[in-house]
């Protein structure tokens, strides 16, 4: 069988006989993908979780198919990447999430410069994490911990409003994207001294009305045309927008469902084509 059908094979075929010969493949791409095919039964599931390349076993902790009994020992792997995919398990039970949370494992992300805890990150964005240990990583000297905390609809108001004053912009920047921000916390962070936040605050749908305004003129374009891409930004808003001078701003109005057909029609003809475009596709849509 040619590599590039085996791959193809052992990622969507239902065939258990053939997924059973391609999971001993000598090529461990194609044992990932057996692991990672919805079809493959939990005795080869149990076979690749021993695998030599952690990769496989990674695949295999990561699967929404897995039995507790193998996920188990994916969470006892001596790989960090391996227990941090267990850890971002639906089923990881909650009592291991809690030992995960204190999991030290670290890996240099060269694209920041710097190290990141992996399985703590993991543990802090499952469902399932118990609400003292995610109490517990929220006080992580961490920064990316803590901002993988502040995305958790678990978190309690008094702990969204302690994490909006996070002396990282990264932890603020998730928590203007937690479902559980209120409108007060929304408005401090659309008051944010950096864009991003204020940009991330600009997006979310239910940011108060008052913020939304001041965002719309906000000093950076990239705040403004997140405004205009929010979903409940209103009609005045948006027609507001429409005579930005940043083309991109423009075309996020031109494809936002709130905007108007009289300003869809300025708009299809703007000396910006990918403007025009973008109002003439919408003036088309129901």
């Amino acid at each position: 069988m040619k590599e590039i059908d085996a791959q193809s094979a052992a990622s969507g075929s239902d065939d258990i006989g053939l997924l059973k010969e391609l999971s001993g493949s000598w090529d461990w791409h194609i044992r990932r993908a057996v692991a990672l095919n919805p079809h493959t039964p939990v005795d080869i599931l149990s076979q690749l979780s021993r695998d030599k390349v952690p990769w496989v076993r990674e695949a295999v902790a990561g699967s929404h198919r897995v039995p507790e009994g193998i996920l188990m020992r994916t969470v006892e792997d001596n790989d960090g990447f391996v227990r941090a995919a267990a850890a971002n398990n639906p089923r990881t039970p909650p009592e291991t999430l809690e030992t995960l949370a204190s999991d030290d494992m670290i890996d240099f992300d060269y694209t920041l410069s710097k190290n990141r805890y992996l399985v703590k990150e993991s543990a802090a964005k499952n469902p399932r994490i118990p609400l003292q240990a995610l109490k517990a990583l929220a006080r992580d000297r961490d920064e990316h911990v803590r901002a993988a905390v502040a995305l958790s609809p678990k978190l309690t108001p008094d702990m969204v409003e302690k994490m909006a004053g996070d002396i990282s912009w990264l932890v603020r920047n998730s928590v203007s994207r937690n479902p559980n921000a209120n409108p007060g916390v929304l408005t401090a962070l659309a008051q944010d001294r950096i864009a991003d936040v204020r940009a991330q605050t600009a997006l979310n749908p239910r940011t108060p009305a008052e913020s939304m305004a001041a965002l719309a003129v906000d000093r950076d374009w990239v705040v403004r045309f997140s405004a205009a891409q929010n979903i409940s930004a209103s009609k005045e808003i948006l027609e507001h927008l429409s005579k930005d001078w940043a083309w991109k701003v423009r075309e996020a109005v031109a494809q936002n469902p709130n905007v108007t057909p009289e300003v869809l029609e300025i708009l299809a003809s703007d000396q910006d084509q990918s403007v025009a475009k973008a109002a003439r596709t919408r003036r088309h849509k129901p």
